[in-house]
């Protein structure tokens, strides 16, 4: 199976998205195919699937630099970038761990489980047998945390999600050879 169909099954992409996607598509190719059929959200999970996690989460928060957050959403950010910057274990289990104690409720929360979801145990780190994520969880998190960004401005959503999008195009080519 190719990652492109992988990605749209693992995503739950819509059926009409799905029948849009062929196996030999790039995911360049397959991402640009369903914005130009007005397909963005399926477009933005499958974008965010097919980027290398550390890709998406550094794509979040650059997003989430041009945005008025909250000292909480700052904060889940900053965890976020940290684990980007230096993605070890203690790192991504920080940011877990803030965004679990969130209840997963804000922006912040949300790229903050990104980094969180990318590896490593969802158990307590008291546990000794390892609860590993599942592979798409970082991508369901920036999917959660982009559209959140964009409805800060309900009036623009659309519009700022594009442009989040368009940004993530240039790291899913460059990510291409790091997937």
């Amino acid at each position: 199976m190719s990652a492109v169909i992988h990605a749209s099954v693992q995503m739950e992409l819509t059926p009409d998205a799905s029948a849009r996607l062929r196996a030999d598509m790039s995911p360049q190719t397959a991402v640009q195919e369903l914005l130009a059929a007005g397909q963005v959200q399926d477009a933005l999970k499958l974008l965010a699937r097919l980027m290398p996690k550390r890709y998406a989460v550094a794509w979040l928060c650059q997003c989430a630099r041009d945005q008025p957050l909250s000292q909480e959403d700052r904060i889940g950010a900053s965890l976020a970038e940290q684990w980007v910057r230096e993605p070890s274990e203690s790192n991504r289990r920080a940011a877990f761990e803030f965004a679990h104690a969130g209840g997963y409720k804000a922006l912040g929360a949300w790229i903050a489980a990104a980094a969180g979801w990318s590896g490593g145990s969802l158990a307590p780190a008291a546990q000794e047998t390892p609860v590993p994520p599942a592979e798409h969880l970082t991508a369901r998190a920036t999917v959660a945390a982009i559209n959140l960004m964009a409805a800060l401005d309900a009036t623009q959503f659309e519009a700022r999600r594009a442009s989040y999008i368009e940004r993530a195009m240039s790291l899913l080519h460059a990510g291409a050879s790091d997937a």
